[in-house]
């Protein structure tokens, strides 16, 4: 409860409250854990490094078509790299945050008349609507935020 963002459709505002709430935790929970820690593999659990980047491919994925765009070929072989271990906390972080700023910007671009406007999803083009978008992409961010806590909290146990 941040109160309305100046010069924001207020249906649009609800992920930009979001991704400042996904921006504070991820930096209070993941704080200190090593390169080692983050890509640590338990159990069958997905690493939080696989979180991490999962959180910023798929929402520039989901916000390409909710920008009536099509896939790249980067975005797929992203898509493919995000459970390969390597970066770093601050590298991951990093693009987390790129991906909010970078949707932020878009977000800023809808309109009250674009809410209800069709929207399609994958291959299969999956019928929706912005409002629908905006709402996956939020639970959908939120989701994953969930998980890396509860991954951050096992690797320091």
């Amino acid at each position: 409860m941040r109160g309305p963002i100046e010069g924001l459709e207020p249906l649009v505002a609800p992920v930009f409250y979001c991704f400042t709430q996904v921006r504070e935790e991820l930096a209070h929970y993941t704080e200190g854990l090593t390169t080692e820690q983050v890509w640590r593999q338990m159990n069958a659990l997905p690493a939080l490094g696989f979180h991490l980047r999962h959180i910023a491919g798929s929402l520039d994925r989901l916000m390409t078509y909710l920008m009536e765009g099509e896939i790249s070929a980067e975005q797929i072989t992203y898509l493919k790299s995000e459970g390969a271990p390597g970066a770093s906390l601050d590298e991951l972080l990093a693009g987390v945050d790129a991906a909010f700023a970078k949707a932020e910007g878009q977000l800023r671009t809808i309109k009250a008349a674009d809410i209800h406007a069709p929207r399609y999803i994958g291959r299969k083009r999956l019928p929706t609507s912005v409002l629908g978008l905006l709402v996956h992409i939020a639970e959908h961010t939120q989701r994953h935020l969930g998980q890396s806590i509860t991954t951050a909290k096992l690797v320091r146990a």
